[in-house]
């Protein structure tokens, strides 16, 4: 659908429009009473979300993102699916799947009676999908921007077979200075630490998540509620789960980010990542006509939490 049937068939009038964004990719954007949001069409992708309170954006988007067909945009709440990581059986497919490179239809707009913006997009399954991933679903994105920002990741499976995912909402959240920066709720939760130099074993979390080099955890066992402590910022940063179990806190320190092309060197300092999912052990399969939920939502408030 071009713009103007998009804003024909789905704005809302002072709170809601469809624009034409970095590289022609089509972008939503929502000012209602409670926050500003941003959300492009290609990768189902939130890519901005402010409250009015709030001095600043609560997620992180690369200067140098890219905004091109087929390419993942760095920043905001990708969604990884159906598969995290590299390719689970080394096909060469893509890492994280393949939900964060397509274009999501729009599949309705509401204006809530407390004032916030409902979005609903969805994915289903085509010829050139199932080439990938021999699977018919369908996957429901609904984005709910109020004082806090909801995201409800809904897969069904509309095949004849079980599926078996791995999935997670890759939030990039904004802070002041990595160094100053910490994230609670994870003491004493084993995880599988994946950065470079080290062993993979499962291990026990001491107190809470800090960062002086690359950081990239497999949490097992996490908490419904966490928090990122933003020292430079001045303020707390929360995330709250439904549907999982397992939790990924990722930062990929100097070195790394060296090496990305659409992240300039400096910017790691600026986000961590902690990310709602269903990874490793905690795998989701999903049974013919059934369905899972996935949902995390992502708030703030002034100062230490």
């Amino acid at each position: 659908m071009t713009l103007d049937h998009l804003n024909a068939a789905h704005a809302i009038p002072d709170q809601l429009a469809f624009i034409a964004g970095p590289g022609g990719l089509p972008l939503i954007e929502v000012h209602n009473a409670h926050a500003s949001a941003q959300v492009s069409l290609h990768g189902g992708q939130v890519l901005r979300f402010r409250p009015h309170t709030a001095s600043a954006d609560l997620l992180f988007v690369s200067e140098r993102a890219r905004y091109q067909v087929g390419t993942a945009i760095r920043g905001g709440v990708p969604v990884c699916w159906p598969w995290f990581g590299p390719d689970p059986e080394g096909l060469g497919r893509p890492n994280h799947g393949f939900a964060r490179t397509r274009l999501w239809s729009v599949a309705g707009t509401t204006a809530l009676p407390d004032g916030a913006t409902r979005i609903a997009l969805a994915l289903t399954d085509t010829p050139d999908t199932r080439a990938i991933w021999p699977h018919g679903f369908q996957l429901m994105l609904e984005i709910t921007v109020g004082p806090s920002l909801r995201l409800a990741l809904l897969t069904r499976n509309t095949g004849g077979q079980p599926f078996t995912i791995a999935q997670a909402l890759h939030s990039y959240l904004a802070v002041g200075e990595l160094a100053q920066t910490t994230v609670a709720g994870l003491d004493g939760c084993h995880c599988i630490d994946k950065a470079a130099g080290a062993s993979g074993a499962l291990r026990q979390q001491v107190g809470a998540v800090t960062f002086t080099s690359e950081v990239d955890r497999i949490y097992t066992g996490a908490p419904a509620a966490l928090s990122v402590q933003d020292g430079a910022g001045q303020r707390t940063l929360r995330i709250r789960s439904e549907g999982s179990r397992s939790a990924v806190v990722w930062n990929p320190g100097a070195t790394l980010a060296a090496g990305m092309a659409d992240l300039a060197d400096d910017e790691y300092q600026r986000f961590v990542c902690v990310e709602t999912a269903n990874v490793a052990d905690d795998a989701v399969t999903v049974p013919p006509g059934g369905e899972h939920r996935l949902v995390a939502e992502i708030g703030w408030q002034a100062g230490p939490g």
